[in-house]
């Protein structure tokens, strides 16, 4: 039992060093954190966000789940009313892999947990997934936690390809 805790410790240390990694990588090249605005369309699938230069930075997500500051609680993506079947792929991932392990935070609907745990789910579903990093965004209390792929920039006065 204590080398599965280990093991399960273990593997969320590591998604949460690669996402570190790539979210560093992403704020040097792209400026991932210096966005003026964000903007998720669900029924797309897509994320996009709006730098103050007219750079508009583009990706496809995946929705790993929603975090309510009000109450602490955490709402899988697997079984979210607001997740299109569609976005919901990188958070099954979790569960399976909470299933294989026996970790009951990624197999239960929903959690009560902080937000530093919220971000250790989503580091284990971009991991899983092996997407390319995860963006947090706000809506009122809830934090929306999306996987992303890769990211098209698209610079003012740019064609489109």
């Amino acid at each position: 039992m204590l080398a599965a805790m280990n093991a399960i410790e273990t593997f969320i240390h590591a998604a949460r060093a690669g996402l570190a990694q790539q979210t560093a990588a992403h704020g040097a090249t792209w400026h991932l954190g210096e966005e003026a605005n964000w903007s998720a369309d669900l029924e797309a699938g897509s994320i996009a966000f709006d730098f103050a230069d007219g750079t508009v930075a583009t990706a496809a997500i995946q929705v790993v789940g929603t975090y309510n500051q009000a109450d602490g609680s955490f709402l899988w993506g697997w079984d979210h009313p607001s997740v299109p079947e569609a976005l919901r792929a990188h958070a099954q991932l979790a569960r399976e892999w909470g299933e294989q392990q026996g970790a009951a935070d990624f197999t239960a609907r929903k959690r009560l947990c902080s937000e530093d745990d919220a971000w250790s789910f989503a580091a284990v579903a971009n991991r899983l997934a092996e997407a390319n990093g995860v963006y947090r965004g706000t809506a009122g209390s809830t934090l929306i936690f999306m996987t992303f792929g890769p990211v098209q920039l698209q610079k003012p006065g740019a064609t489109a390809p």
